[in-house]
């Protein structure tokens, strides 16, 4: 019986471990089933995880690519481009350097219109941190962070045409001033590191940097810009054995570079005290690029409506758009407030009138292609040989002497033809209350819609009659631009009046200076 007693206990206990041992086979199986079916829970994906993905292998992509392309070595780009497009030419600068071409004259350049740096000194709240950081020019940065400020900033006096309270903006110094425009868009750049290949380097070689937003007479009386243009010259002449300066302008340039040198010839205090000796000692040759010496068509635009091409075809894509109120940023009235208060631009009005440009029935250029003509691009227009192509019957007598017309029909339409309002008569009518609730226009709150009516229903304007239409919408710019520009032809030049600097920068009422030998070249 104890046995037997024995044998039970021992498979009582056998029993019992053996439930033991499967309770703790079930708690080891629930502790490993747990986490699979957390992680199968969590292998549930989300848009979130490929966007995650998405960016890492976009970042990781561009990173491989950053760090390939500044390793491998500089001659491989040139190899594959080589490779493609046959053996590069040699730059202009390294063929003159073989020729044996080294410094002889110092170059001075002369940038124009919109193309020099311009940077903040002084500034209000909002344009807090950006002291000396480049407002016009570079990355344009500041444009897209805090336009408005920005505008507000670029913005001279409307009143004085120059700073504004508390607000100074000037120009960038040295060859970086005008070497690029934005990054990728060179202007001086290229010449500069040509210039450099045959020896040239900053001792003879100066930007002759200014406030192209100024008149030209402004910037001698805000920066003594024309002061120090002189002194520079001096200088250069001085240090390098006597040698004359040879001066590259471009654009406007021509035109500031054109009332400097009357400028230095003319007494003080409207002048810089040279002699008229000046530029025969100090030039040996002045080259002119894209100088537009009689004005442009394309000025007017800008000024009546600031609609130069690329915003012409931005409208034709996206009509009103930007004349909207977007994020608070009233584009064109921003940008019509703006560039209303730079003098310079009205350096550029077409001169000389319809005796230069045309009248309503008849231009320079005679008749003319249609304007969905495609342009002739080739140097020579008297061989048709070359140009098979173009179908004589598309040809109209397109008048370019209408600078601006309101309606395609006007423009090709004779002049007896064309019903015209009295566009002077409206000028002297009553001021009637302003209708727009919009305040941000400068001067329109003084026209008033009936008036704005009455500069589209004259129809057309020459070049005689531009200036009317200018005053009309612009009466404060032209105002400011009429004591510092003329766009006349002298009937006299030994007439006294011509001595004054509002002539100066029109070559149809000055005279070039008293240097003979003096070259001059247009491009």
């Amino acid at each position: 019986m104890s046995f037997l007693r024995r044998r039970k206990g021992t498979d009582s206990s056998k029993s019992q471990n053996l439930r033991c041992n499967i309770v703790k086979e079930d708690e080891k199986n629930n502790l490993y089933e747990s986490p699979r079916k957390e992680s199968y829970n969590s292998k549930k994906w989300s848009c979130w995880d490929s966007c995650c993905w998405f960016i890492g292998f976009v970042c990781s992509v561009w990173w491989f690519l950053l760090l390939l392309y500044n390793t491998m070595p500089a001659s491989i780009p040139q190899y594959v481009t080589e490779a493609i497009t046959g053996p590069l030419t040699d730059p202009p600068g390294v063929k003159l350097r073989k020729e044996g071409l080294t410094v002889n004259h110092p170059v001075v350049f002369v940038p124009g219109i919109v193309t020099g740096g311009l940077e903040l000194w002084e500034g209000h709240q909002c344009a807090e941190g950006l002291f000396r950081k480049r407002l016009w020019g570079g990355s344009f940065g500041e444009l897209y962070k805090r336009p408005l400020c920005w505008a507000q900033h670029m913005s001279l006096d409307n009143e004085t045409g120059l700073d504004p309270p508390g607000i100074r903006v000037r120009p960038v110094s040295g060859l970086v001033a005008a070497d690029y425009f934005a990054a990728g868009y060179f202007v001086w750049a290229v010449l500069i590191a040509n210039l450099a290949q045959i020896g040239y380097e900053e001792k003879t070689m100066y930007m002759a940097a200014y406030d192209w937003r100024l008149s030209f007479q402004n910037t001698e009386v805000r920066d003594q810009t024309l002061s120090r243009i002189k002194s520079n010259i001096e200088l250069m002449v001085a240090t390098n054995g006597g040698k004359k300066v040879v001066v590259i302008p471009h654009s406007m340039g021509v035109l500031y570079f054109l009332h400097f040198m009357k400028w230095v010839e003319a007494p003080p205090p409207m002048g810089g005290g040279g002699g008229s000796e000046w530029c025969a000692k100090h030039i040996k040759a002045v080259m002119n690029i894209g100088g537009p010496f009689l004005g442009v068509p394309k000025s007017v635009s800008g000024l009546f409506s600031v609609e130069a091409r690329d915003i012409a075809i931005a409208r034709t894509f996206a009509p009103g758009f930007l004349d909207k109120d977007v994020f608070g940023l009233q584009t064109f009235q921003h940008l019509m407030r703006m560039t209303r208060t730079w003098d310079s631009t009205v350096s550029m009005i077409p001169k000389g009138g319809e005796t230069i440009w045309g009248g309503l029935d008849w231009s320079p250029e005679g008749s003319s292609f249609n304007c969905g003509a495609k342009t002739l691009r080739n140097n020579s227009i008297n061989n048709t040989d070359q140009i098979p192509n173009i179908n004589l019957a598309n040809m109209k007598n397109v008048n370019y002497g209408r600078i601006i017309s309101f309606g395609k029909d006007v423009a090709e339409a004779h002049s007896s033809k064309i019903e015209r309002v009295d566009l002077l008569d409206s000028m002297k009518a009553d001021m009637l209350t302003n209708l727009t609730n919009c305040d941000i226009w400068i001067e329109y709150h003084d026209i008033g819609d009936h008036r704005i009516k009455a500069a589209a229903d004259y129809k057309v304007y020459t070049a005689g009659s531009i200036l009317d239409l200018l005053h009309f919408v612009s009466p404060k710019l032209m105002a400011r631009g009429g004591a510092h520009f003329s766009y006349g032809i002298a009937d006299n030049l030994d007439d006294p009046k011509y001595q004054h600097y509002k002539y100066w920068s029109n070559p149809l009422e000055t005279k070039l200076p008293d240097a003979p030998d003096m070259e001059i070249y247009s491009i």
